[in-house]
C-alpha cells in the first residue's frame, strides 16, 4: 500500500513536470534542484522507475 501511494505521487510529479515542460518550457525539477544535478538526476529515476512500478501494478489487478 505505501509502495502503491508512493509510486502514484511520484508518477504525477512526473506528469505535471512534463505538462510544464511541455506548456511553458519549464522544467520545474531542475529549477528545485539547480544546486545539485545529481539530485535533479535521481528524481527523474525515481519517477520513472515509479511509473513503471504504477503500469505493472496497474496491469496486474
Amino acid at each position: 500500500m505505501f509502495w502503491d501511494k508512493t509510486a502514484l505521487l511520484l508518477t504525477i510529479i512526473g506528469g505535471l513536470n512534463w505538462g510544464l515542460v511541455g506548456a511553458f518550457d519549464f522544467n520545474l525539477v531542475q529549477f528545485i534542484f539547480a544546486f545539485a544535478p545529481i539530485v535533479a538526476s535521481i528524481v527523474y529515476i525515481l519517477v520513472g522507475i515509479a511509473a513503471c512500478y504504477t503500469a505493472y501494478a496497474y496491469l496486474m489487478r
